[in-house]
């Protein structure tokens, strides 16, 4: 049974300000490890803050956050990286000025073992085989699609237990979002968990087991992806049908 296994990743009563204001209203998530989860929200929804807490960009006023059963509440950024948790940012954000090869080395850079480091590094390559050959260009100087591999890429180099794409779909042409998701796919197939956070939920719950639905802070809506997908209320909100 799922629930007697150990969460990757969970949020117990979470909740989050900014100044006076409430951000996440008591979020209880959970992602077990072999799972693709999805966050799904509009703008000003809460899904940034919530990666924000994650990562410890931003502490919880209340509630505890738990990274494979341990309470890292109050840990840093770079622990809970240490720890398994990596990101590949909204628009990517690669060193445009730097190599393809150097981006790939930044994300390993908190890792101890070096020692593994090459093997790894095949594996993005058999992953991503276009970004073997751009190894020696400036980031900057990729094509979008390109650059995603490379900022997948690059977050792999930490070795996560848990991945979270945030918005893995923005500033993409369709075919290029389409390609993106099936990357996410195959990094799963690979072996790593992965928590989703995007607008676009045709696509996100296309490829996810399950869904948490956030509206200005709250989570509204939690079940398996399927079930989302014939919800009548996610429907009209969030696939764009009109009843």
């Amino acid at each position: 049974m799922t629930e007697e296994r150990t969460p990757l990743l969970e949020f117990k009563d979470v909740n989050t300000y900014y100044g006076p204001v409430h951000i996440l209203k008591d979020v209880n998530l959970k992602i077990y490890p072999g799972e693709i989860v999805c966050l799904l929200g509009g703008n000003a929804s809460g899904k940034s803050t919530t990666l924000k807490t994650i990562l410890g960009m931003v502490i919880p006023s209340s509630g505890t956050v738990y990274i494979d059963g341990h309470d890292v509440t109050k840990w840093t950024t770079s622990q809970r990286v240490e720890h398994g948790i990596s990101m590949v940012p909204e628009n990517r954000r690669l060193f445009k000025r730097m190599t393809v090869k150097e981006n790939l080395e930044i994300g390993a850079y908190l890792r101890k073992d070096k020692e593994n480091l090459q093997a790894d590094m095949e594996r993005i390559f058999e992953l991503f085989p276009r970004v073997k050959e751009r190894l020696n260009q400036k980031a900057g100087t990729l094509s979008g699609g390109e650059q995603q591999m490379v900022a997948v890429g690059r977050a792999l180099m930490s070795n996560p237990k848990l991945l979270l794409m945030d918005e893995p779909s923005m500033g993409l042409a369709p075919i290029l979002v389409a390609q993106s998701f099936e990357i996410i796919q195959q990094i799963h197939e690979a072996g790593t968990s992965v928590f989703v956070v995007e607008q676009n939920a045709n696509m996100a719950l296309s490829i996810a087991d399950r869904g948490y639905v956030l509206q200005t802070g709250q989570l509204v809506l939690s079940d398996t992806a399927e079930a989302l997908l014939a919800n009548p209320q996610m429907r009209q909100a969030y696939l764009g049908e009109v009843s």
